[in-house]
């Protein structure tokens, strides 16, 4: 399989018992869902398992793909990854309302913590990247999904809205109000660029979460 067979054909190659096939989706969209899942459950939760439990879904049950999007690669891939995107989603709002008084512990424990050494980090803190992270962590649940989505996932506010299930003028509104927090947190350090860009600094802090693949 090589990286211009598109989804379509990767899927029915996988039907047909490919195991090539599914390795080849596996490596394009492993990437962008662990992204999602880590913005949702943080970096202590099990995110990895619900990307892990979105593929064995995918294998077990590939969606079919609508005569609307067969035959355009870009389409596939994009109705493909949506698909997988909403799977994972409802699988990480499994594990947050199943471990709701854990999690609350932790980012408790957590926030304390990082109230304690915050001044020093200021201080010392020589690496962009994790500056930036770190206020990035510190947003708001559904502002730090929205802007993985769009910085990370290159994800229209359509998509990102179809995935989350909010409205469109919703998107726009978190992302806007998730920049500016951020702008306002990392201006002396970084230029947080527009949520138009994937290329930005935010951006690229958020892409080197997960790189480990699978486990």
């Amino acid at each position: 399989m090589t990286s211009e067979t598109s989804d379509g054909t990767l899927l029915e190659g996988h039907r047909r018992g490919d195991p090539r096939a599914f390795h080849e989706l596996v490596r394009r969209h492993e990437d962008p869902l662990l992204q999602h899942a880590r913005a949702l459950l943080g970096r202590r939760s099990g995110y990895e398992d619900a990307v892990q439990e979105a593929f064995l879904r995918l294998a077990q049950s590939p969606p079919t793909l609508p005569d609307g999007v067969r035959g355009d690669p870009r389409a596939e891939r994009a109705h493909l990854g949506a698909w997988l995107h909403k799977v994972t989603r409802n699988l990480c709002m499994d594990t947050l309302r199943s471990e709701t008084r854990r999690r609350h512990r932790e980012q408790n424990a957590a926030h304390h913590e990082g109230r304690h050494d915050e001044g020093m980090a200021d201080v010392d803190e020589q690496d962009t990247r994790a500056a930036v992270r770190r206020e990035l962590e510190k947003l708001p649940d559904d502002q730090r999904e929205v802007l993985v989505l769009r910085l990370v996932g290159d994800r229209s506010y359509k998509e990102i809205a179809e995935i989350t299930g909010k409205k469109i003028g919703t998107v726009g509104w978190l992302i806007s109000v998730g920049l500016q927090e951020l702008s306002a947190k990392l201006g002396p350090i970084v230029a947080v660029e527009g949520a138009g860009s994937s290329g930005s600094a935010a951006s690229s802090v958020v892409g080197t979460h997960s790189r480990g693949g699978l486990r």
